[in-house]
C-alpha cells in the first residue's frame, strides 16, 4: 500500500522499492516505475500500484484417483508479476488517491487464476495413478507436472505473471483410507518389535542358560575339589593316624622293655637283699643261738625300749608291781 499524504490540495505518494506506481494524468502516463516519490492533483491523477515481489500462495485442492480413491493435495506456488504494464492494464491495481489503498482485489484473482491452473494439471496426473503410486511417488509428479503446465499456461504471461517455484507438501488420502492404509505398516512394525523382543529375549535367555551352565560346572569342579581334599584330609588323617599308632607302638615297646628291665633290677635287687637279709638272719640266728637266755632276755628288753614311746613319768599300783614281781620270780625259779 502506498504511502500518500495531503498538502494544500495535492497529494504526496511515496511507493516501497516492491511496489511499481502507474500515474496518468488526464489520461497522460506521468509516472511509471518502483519506488516512486512525487506529488499529484488527486483530482486529474489515476494511480495504480503493482506488487513486484516474488509472493506465495498456498492452496489445497481434492482430487481423484484412477482407483476412485479421494485424496487432498497440499502445495504452495511461488509468483511474482514480470511485467507490471500488463497486470496493470488486465487486472485492477488501482489506489485510492487520498488513502493509497487498493479499490479492488487484485491478489484474489490472481490467487483464483493461479489455483485453478494448478489444479487442473495436478487432477490431470491423479486422475491417471492409483492411490499407492500417488501416496508413494505423487508428490515428485505433481510438482513436476503443476510446473510445467503453469509455465505453460498461456494465461499467465498475458496477465504478466511469472511463476518462480512449485512446491507440493503432501498428497493425503481420506482418513479412514489412511488408517487402513497404515494398519499393515503398523503390523509389520508390531511383528518387527515383536522379533526383536522375541530375539533380545531369547539372547537373554541364551545368556542365562550359559551363566546357569557356568554356574553348575563351577559348582560341579567346586564339589569335585571338595572330594578331593576329603579324600587328601582322609589320607592325610590315615597317615597321621598310622604314623601315631607306630610311634606309640615304639613308645610302648620302649616302654614295655624298660619296665622290664626295671623290674628284673628290682627283681635282682630284692634277690640279693632277700639273700643278704636271709644270711644276716641266719648269721643273727647263729650269733643269738649261742648266746645266753638271760643275755637274750636283756637284748629282748633294750629293742623294747628302743620301740616303745618315751615315758616321763610311770605310775605303777601295788597290784600291777605285785603280779609283776610274781611274774619275775617265776621265771627266775627254773633257772636256779
Amino acid at each position: 500500500m502506498a504511502d500518500i499524504t495531503r498538502r494544500f490540495g495535492w497529494r504526496h505518494l511515496r511507493a516501497a522499492p516492491t511496489a511499481h506506481v502507474r500515474h496518468h494524468r488526464s489520461g497522460q502516463l506521468a509516472h511509471d516505475g518502483a519506488g516512486l516519490s512525487f506529488w499529484f492533483r488527486p483530482l486529474a491523477a489515476a494511480l495504480s500500484e503493482v506488487p513486484v515481489d516474488d509472493r506465495e500462495l498456498a492452496m489445497t485442492f481434492h482430487a481423484r484417483t484412477v482407483d476412485f480413491q479421494d485424496v487432498a493435495v497440499q502445495a504452495t506456488v511461488t509468483y511474482r508479476i514480470a511485467d507490471p504494464a500488463v497486470a496493470a492494464e488486465r487486472l485492477d491495481f488501482s489506489v485510492d488517491p487520498d488513502t493509497g489503498v487498493w479499490r479492488g482485489a487484485p491478489l484474489e484473482q490472481l490467487a483464483t487464476l493461479l489455483t485453478e491452473s494448478a489444479q487442473q494439471h495436478a487432477l490431470e496426473v491423479l486422475a491417471r495413478t492409483p492411490l499407492a503410486a500417488a501416496l508413494a511417488e505423487g508428490v515428485p509428479a505433481v510438482r513436476e507436472r503443476v510446473l510445467q503446465g503453469l509455465r505453460e499456461e498461456p494465461r499467465l504471461p498475458a496477465t504478466g505473471i511469472e511463476v518462480v517455484a512449485v512446491r507440493v507438501m503432501a498428497v493425503r488420502p481420506e482418513p479412514e483410507v489412511e488408517r487402513a492404509l497404515r494398519t499393515p505398516a503398523r503390523e509389520l512394525i508390531q511383528q518387527e518389535a515383536d522379533r526383536a523382543t522375541y530375539e533380545r529375549r531369547a539372547v537373554a535367555v541364551e545368556r542365562e542358560r550359559a551363566i546357569a551352565e557356568n554356574e553348575l560346572a563351577s559348582r560341579i569342579e567346586l564339589a569335585r575339589r571338595e572330594e578331593q581334599l576329603v579324600e587328601q584330609r582322609g589320607a592325610n588323617s590315615l597317615r597321621e593316624a598310622q604314623e601315631k599308632a607306630a610311634a606309640d607302638a615304639v613308645r610302648v615297646g620302649a616302654e614295655a622293655e624298660q619296665a622290664v628291665r626295671l623290674a628284673q633290677a628290682e627283681a635282682e635287687g630284692a634277690r640279693a637283699v632277700g639273700e643278704a637279709r636271709a644270711q644276716a638272719q641266719a648269721a643273727w640266728l647263729r650269733v643269738h643261738g649261742d648266746v645266753d637266755v638271760a643275755v637274750l632276755r636283756a637284748l629282748t628288753g633294750t629293742r623294747l625300749a628302743e620301740n616303745l614311746p618315751r615315758i616321763d613319768s610311770v605310775t605303777v599300783s601295788p597290784d600291777v608291781l605285785t603280779g609283776l614281781l610274781a611274774r619275775l620270780g617265776a621265771g627266775q625259779e627254773p633257772a636256779a
